[in-house]
Protein backbone atom coordinates (compact mmCIF):
# COMPACT_ATOMS: atom_id res chain seq x y z
CA UNK A 1 0.00 0.00 0.00
CA UNK A 2 0.97 3.40 -0.13
CA UNK A 3 2.59 5.91 2.18
CA UNK A 4 -0.36 8.01 2.58
CA UNK A 5 -2.75 5.44 2.14
CA UNK A 6 -1.18 3.82 5.33
CA UNK A 7 -1.25 6.91 7.27
CA UNK A 8 -4.86 7.77 6.22
CA UNK A 9 -5.90 4.79 7.89
CA UNK A 10 -4.08 5.21 10.97
CA UNK A 11 -5.99 8.36 11.54
CA UNK A 12 -9.34 6.46 11.18
CA UNK A 13 -7.76 4.00 13.39
CA UNK A 14 -6.99 6.45 16.07
CA UNK A 15 -10.20 8.54 15.95
CA UNK A 16 -12.38 5.17 16.11
CA UNK A 17 -10.63 4.70 19.36
CA UNK A 18 -11.00 8.13 20.80
CA UNK A 19 -14.36 8.35 19.73
CA UNK A 20 -14.78 4.29 21.73
CA UNK A 21 -13.00 5.97 24.82
CA UNK A 22 -16.04 8.69 24.84
CA UNK A 23 -18.67 6.83 24.74
CA UNK A 24 -17.71 4.42 27.65
CA UNK A 25 -16.97 7.29 30.18
CA UNK A 26 -20.45 8.59 29.30
CA UNK A 27 -21.85 5.35 29.95
CA UNK A 28 -19.95 5.16 33.15
CA UNK A 29 -20.78 8.71 34.30
CA UNK A 30 -24.79 7.79 33.55
CA UNK A 31 -24.50 4.55 36.28
CA UNK A 32 -23.01 6.60 38.83
CA UNK A 33 -24.30 7.09 41.55
CA UNK A 34 -25.87 10.85 42.30
CA UNK A 35 -25.72 13.21 45.21
CA UNK A 36 -29.77 13.39 46.61
CA UNK A 37 -29.20 15.30 49.60
CA UNK A 38 -30.90 14.95 52.97
CA UNK A 39 -33.24 11.34 53.18
CA UNK A 40 -36.49 11.84 54.07
CA UNK A 41 -38.38 10.59 57.14
CA UNK A 42 -39.54 7.11 56.43
CA UNK A 43 -43.96 7.48 56.77
CA UNK A 44 -45.27 4.95 59.69
CA UNK A 45 -48.62 3.49 59.49
CA UNK A 46 -50.98 2.34 62.10
CA UNK A 47 -49.99 4.73 64.81
CA UNK A 48 -53.06 6.09 67.22
CA UNK A 49 -54.77 9.51 65.87
CA UNK A 50 -52.36 12.25 68.14
CA UNK A 51 -54.83 12.83 70.74
CA UNK A 52 -56.81 9.98 71.47
CA UNK A 53 -56.75 8.84 74.86
CA UNK A 54 -56.53 4.89 75.32
CA UNK A 55 -59.01 2.71 76.97
CA UNK A 56 -58.96 1.73 80.38
CA UNK A 57 -59.19 -1.57 81.48
CA UNK A 58 -60.71 -0.91 85.00
CA UNK A 59 -62.90 1.99 86.52
CA UNK A 60 -60.26 3.43 88.60
CA UNK A 61 -59.84 6.97 90.26
CA UNK A 62 -56.75 8.09 88.29
CA UNK A 63 -58.84 7.60 84.99
CA UNK A 64 -61.32 10.32 86.04
CA UNK A 65 -59.65 12.85 87.64
CA UNK A 66 -60.93 12.19 91.07
CA UNK A 67 -58.41 13.23 93.74
CA UNK A 68 -56.22 14.94 91.30
CA UNK A 69 -58.42 18.19 90.26
CA UNK A 70 -56.75 21.23 91.71
CA UNK A 71 -60.02 21.35 94.23
CA UNK A 72 -62.68 19.36 94.74
CA UNK A 73 -64.03 17.37 91.83
CA UNK A 74 -67.88 16.13 91.08
CA UNK A 75 -69.24 12.93 90.01
CA UNK A 76 -71.98 12.36 87.42
CA UNK A 77 -73.45 8.91 86.39
CA UNK A 78 -75.93 8.27 83.86
CA UNK A 79 -76.96 4.78 83.19
CA UNK A 80 -78.64 3.61 79.80
CA UNK A 81 -79.48 0.12 80.18
CA UNK A 82 -77.80 -2.46 82.99
CA UNK A 83 -74.89 -2.69 80.61
CA UNK A 84 -74.22 0.61 79.34
CA UNK A 85 -73.58 3.85 81.73
CA UNK A 86 -71.74 7.41 81.49
CA UNK A 87 -69.56 8.78 84.11
CA UNK A 88 -68.29 11.92 84.38
CA UNK A 89 -65.33 13.69 86.83
CA UNK A 90 -65.11 17.09 87.32
CA UNK A 91 -63.53 20.03 89.19
CA UNK A 92 -63.77 23.37 89.32
CA UNK A 93 -64.12 25.49 86.61
CA UNK A 94 -60.99 27.09 86.56
CA UNK A 95 -59.30 23.93 87.32
CA UNK A 96 -60.24 22.77 83.13
CA UNK A 97 -60.14 19.13 84.38
CA UNK A 98 -62.65 16.84 82.80
CA UNK A 99 -63.30 13.40 82.54
CA UNK A 100 -66.03 11.35 80.39
CA UNK A 101 -66.10 7.76 80.11
CA UNK A 102 -68.44 4.92 78.30
CA UNK A 103 -69.16 1.47 79.19
CA UNK A 104 -70.89 -0.83 77.21
CA UNK A 105 -70.01 -4.09 79.43
CA UNK A 106 -71.87 -3.44 82.87
CA UNK A 107 -68.78 -1.22 84.09
CA UNK A 108 -65.88 -3.76 83.68
CA UNK A 109 -64.11 -1.77 81.44
CA UNK A 110 -64.35 2.01 80.56
CA UNK A 111 -63.85 4.19 77.23
CA UNK A 112 -62.36 7.61 77.69
CA UNK A 113 -64.61 9.96 74.95
CA UNK A 114 -62.47 12.86 74.20
CA UNK A 115 -64.36 16.61 74.38
CA UNK A 116 -63.39 19.97 73.23
CA UNK A 117 -60.36 21.96 74.47
CA UNK A 118 -63.06 24.55 74.89
CA UNK A 119 -65.12 22.18 77.96
CA UNK A 120 -63.74 23.71 81.02
CA UNK A 121 -65.97 21.68 83.75
CA UNK A 122 -69.42 19.56 83.34
CA UNK A 123 -72.26 20.53 85.23
CA UNK A 124 -75.02 18.11 84.32
CA UNK A 125 -75.64 14.77 82.28
CA UNK A 126 -77.84 12.75 80.81
CA UNK A 127 -78.08 9.75 78.72
CA UNK A 128 -80.59 8.10 76.91
CA UNK A 129 -80.91 5.30 73.99
CA UNK A 130 -80.86 8.14 71.46
CA UNK A 131 -77.33 9.65 72.87
CA UNK A 132 -75.66 11.48 75.48
CA UNK A 133 -76.65 15.47 76.17
CA UNK A 134 -73.93 17.22 78.61
CA UNK A 135 -74.24 20.72 80.16
CA UNK A 136 -70.57 22.40 79.78
CA UNK A 137 -68.63 25.03 81.31
CA UNK A 138 -67.36 26.55 78.09
CA UNK A 139 -64.15 28.80 77.43
CA UNK A 140 -62.86 31.25 79.85
CA UNK A 141 -66.59 32.91 81.03
CA UNK A 142 -67.44 29.54 81.76
CA UNK A 143 -70.49 30.07 79.96
CA UNK A 144 -73.17 26.76 80.63
CA UNK A 145 -73.74 25.29 77.75
CA UNK A 146 -75.68 22.14 76.76
CA UNK A 147 -74.49 19.78 73.92
CA UNK A 148 -75.45 16.40 72.41
CA UNK A 149 -73.96 13.58 70.68
CA UNK A 150 -75.45 10.85 69.07
CA UNK A 151 -72.63 8.86 67.59
CA UNK A 152 -70.77 7.89 71.14
CA UNK A 153 -68.93 11.16 71.33
CA UNK A 154 -67.06 11.45 68.12
CA UNK A 155 -69.63 14.53 66.86
CA UNK A 156 -70.73 17.27 69.41
CA UNK A 157 -74.15 19.84 68.32
CA UNK A 158 -76.39 21.89 70.02
CA UNK A 159 -78.73 20.12 72.26
CA UNK A 160 -82.47 21.30 73.06
CA UNK A 161 -82.66 23.61 76.64
CA UNK A 162 -82.90 20.85 79.23
CA UNK A 163 -81.45 17.85 77.23
CA UNK A 164 -78.79 17.59 79.90
CA UNK A 165 -81.39 17.01 82.89
CA UNK A 166 -80.55 18.90 86.28
CA UNK A 167 -77.27 20.76 86.99
CA UNK A 168 -75.93 21.53 89.69
CA UNK A 169 -73.44 24.88 88.57
CA UNK A 170 -72.09 27.62 90.85
CA UNK A 171 -74.49 30.21 90.41
CA UNK A 172 -77.45 27.72 91.41
CA UNK A 173 -79.21 24.66 89.85
CA UNK A 174 -79.81 24.42 86.33
CA UNK A 175 -83.48 23.45 85.43
CA UNK A 176 -84.12 23.63 81.77
CA UNK A 177 -82.78 26.82 80.50
CA UNK A 178 -83.36 28.70 84.10
CA UNK A 179 -80.63 28.70 87.05
CA UNK A 180 -82.47 28.79 90.45
CA UNK A 181 -81.08 29.77 93.51
CA UNK A 182 -79.67 27.11 95.64
CA UNK A 183 -82.06 25.57 98.17
CA UNK A 184 -78.92 24.65 100.33
CA UNK A 185 -75.57 25.80 100.84
CA UNK A 186 -73.82 22.90 98.74
CA UNK A 187 -76.11 20.50 96.89
CA UNK A 188 -74.71 17.48 96.81
CA UNK A 189 -76.82 15.85 93.16
CA UNK A 190 -79.73 17.11 91.68
CA UNK A 191 -83.16 15.55 88.92
CA UNK A 192 -85.09 17.24 87.15
CA UNK A 193 -88.25 15.46 85.96
CA UNK A 194 -91.46 16.85 83.53
CA UNK A 195 -93.12 18.46 86.36
CA UNK A 196 -90.52 17.85 89.81
CA UNK A 197 -87.48 18.68 91.05
CA UNK A 198 -85.59 17.33 93.71
CA UNK A 199 -81.95 18.57 95.14
CA UNK A 200 -80.13 16.43 97.81
CA UNK A 201 -78.25 18.61 100.51
CA UNK A 202 -76.36 17.33 103.39
CA UNK A 203 -79.26 16.95 105.96
CA UNK A 204 -82.56 16.69 104.04
CA UNK A 205 -83.74 16.69 100.41
CA UNK A 206 -85.51 19.67 98.42
CA UNK A 207 -88.43 19.03 96.45
CA UNK A 208 -91.25 21.13 94.78
CA UNK A 209 -93.60 20.81 91.39
CA UNK A 210 -93.28 23.52 88.74
CA UNK A 211 -92.04 26.77 89.87
CA UNK A 212 -93.39 26.61 93.35
CA UNK A 213 -91.46 26.35 96.50
CA UNK A 214 -88.97 24.30 98.07
CA UNK A 215 -90.46 21.37 100.51
CA UNK A 216 -87.74 20.80 102.72
CA UNK A 217 -88.04 17.02 103.82
CA UNK A 218 -85.28 16.36 106.36
CA UNK A 219 -83.03 13.22 105.75
CA UNK A 220 -79.61 12.92 107.34
CA UNK A 221 -77.14 10.84 104.88
CA UNK A 222 -78.39 10.88 101.88
CA UNK A 223 -75.94 11.18 98.94
CA UNK A 224 -77.38 10.62 95.92
CA UNK A 225 -80.82 10.29 93.59
CA UNK A 226 -82.10 8.60 90.60
CA UNK A 227 -85.49 7.97 89.43
CA UNK A 228 -88.12 4.95 88.76
CA UNK A 229 -91.18 6.32 87.57
CA UNK A 230 -93.26 8.19 90.16
CA UNK A 231 -90.94 7.28 92.97
CA UNK A 232 -87.59 8.33 93.73
CA UNK A 233 -84.21 6.09 94.65
CA UNK A 234 -81.76 7.00 97.51
CA UNK A 235 -78.60 6.65 98.26
CA UNK A 236 -78.14 6.75 101.98
CA UNK A 237 -75.25 6.54 104.05
CA UNK A 238 -75.45 6.13 108.39
CA UNK A 239 -77.96 3.88 108.36
CA UNK A 240 -77.12 1.40 111.87
CA UNK A 241 -79.00 -1.67 109.64
CA UNK A 242 -76.22 -0.95 106.94
CA UNK A 243 -72.66 -0.36 107.04
CA UNK A 244 -72.36 0.10 103.23
CA UNK A 245 -74.85 2.19 100.95
CA UNK A 246 -78.49 1.87 101.79
CA UNK A 247 -80.96 1.96 99.36
CA UNK A 248 -84.48 3.83 100.04
CA UNK A 249 -87.21 4.78 97.78
CA UNK A 250 -89.47 7.60 98.47
CA UNK A 251 -92.54 9.00 96.42
CA UNK A 252 -92.15 11.72 94.04
CA UNK A 253 -95.57 12.62 93.97
CA UNK A 254 -97.20 15.16 96.64
CA UNK A 255 -93.87 15.40 98.83
CA UNK A 256 -94.63 16.76 102.49
CA UNK A 257 -91.69 17.51 104.96
CA UNK A 258 -93.10 13.84 106.29
CA UNK A 259 -92.75 11.67 103.67
CA UNK A 260 -91.59 8.44 104.65
CA UNK A 261 -88.80 6.23 102.98
CA UNK A 262 -88.69 2.77 102.31
CA UNK A 263 -85.83 0.55 102.49
CA UNK A 264 -84.87 -1.23 99.60
CA UNK A 265 -81.33 -3.09 99.95
CA UNK A 266 -78.04 -2.62 101.07
CA UNK A 267 -74.50 -2.27 99.42
CA UNK A 268 -71.84 -3.18 101.00
CA UNK A 269 -69.21 -0.93 99.11
CA UNK A 270 -67.39 1.60 101.62
CA UNK A 271 -68.00 5.47 100.42
CA UNK A 272 -66.55 8.21 102.27
CA UNK A 273 -66.51 10.52 99.42
CA UNK A 274 -69.07 11.05 96.75
CA UNK A 275 -71.51 8.41 95.55
CA UNK A 276 -73.33 9.02 91.95
CA UNK A 277 -76.38 6.51 91.46
CA UNK A 278 -78.61 6.12 88.77
CA UNK A 279 -81.15 4.14 87.42
CA UNK A 280 -82.21 2.44 83.98
CA UNK A 281 -85.90 0.56 84.89
CA UNK A 282 -84.46 -2.30 87.72
CA UNK A 283 -81.00 -1.80 86.70
CA UNK A 284 -79.25 0.71 89.36
CA UNK A 285 -75.65 1.90 89.20
CA UNK A 286 -73.66 3.23 91.98
CA UNK A 287 -69.72 4.51 91.49
CA UNK A 288 -68.70 4.92 94.99
CA UNK A 289 -64.97 5.45 95.73
CA UNK A 290 -62.88 2.81 93.65
CA UNK A 291 -66.13 0.86 92.93
CA UNK A 292 -68.62 0.95 90.05
CA UNK A 293 -71.34 -1.63 91.30
CA UNK A 294 -74.88 -2.50 89.68
CA UNK A 295 -77.67 -3.84 90.86
CA UNK A 296 -80.54 -5.49 88.37
CA UNK A 297 -83.08 -6.28 90.96
CA UNK A 298 -83.74 -2.51 91.72
CA UNK A 299 -81.83 -1.86 94.29
CA UNK A 300 -82.08 -4.94 96.38
CA UNK A 301 -79.32 -7.09 95.96
CA UNK A 302 -75.95 -5.98 94.42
Amino acid sequence: MKRNTLVGVAVVVVLLVAVDVVLVAMALARTAPEAVGTPRPVPTFGASPEGTPPATATPSPSATAQGEADGESRRLLSAVSGLEAWRASSAACSAAQVVLEHTVDGGATWTPVTLGDDVRALWGMRATTDGLSLLEAVGDACEPTERTTTDDGATWKAAAAGASGAGITPDGVRLGSTTVANPCPQPLDAFQGSSTAVVVCDGQVEWRTGTGSWVDVPLGGVRGVAVDGSSYTLARVGSPECEGVQFETMTAIDVTPATPTTPLGCSDVQAEGQIAIDRAGQAVWMWAGDAVVVSTDGGKTW
